[in-house]
């Protein structure tokens, strides 16, 4: 099992974490998260690994740059 990264918005690999300890670790700060806000951004795949969405860098600077896009949840299609 491993943890993968995608981006919310472009879709794009971010990274993977390969140590199932990390799975229930403080550090990857997945336990801060609202109930809420977990089911939004974790996801369990039915290859086993969990996916998790957040946002990449390309797409943080396109959202610095057009900030009236924080309504939409992906703008690249």
């Amino acid at each position: 099992m491993a943890i993968q990264y995608y981006c919310r918005h472009c879709g794009n690999s971010i990274g993977t974490l390969e140590n199932e300890e990390l799975l229930v670790s403080p550090q990857l700060g997945l336990d801060q998260l609202s109930d809420e806000e977990q089911q939004q951004i974790i996801h369990y795949g039915s290859d086993g690994h969990v996916h998790v969405r957040v946002t990449c860098e390309h797409c943080e600077e396109a959202l610095e740059n057009n900030p009236e896009w924080y309504t939409l949840e992906r703008w690249i299609h």
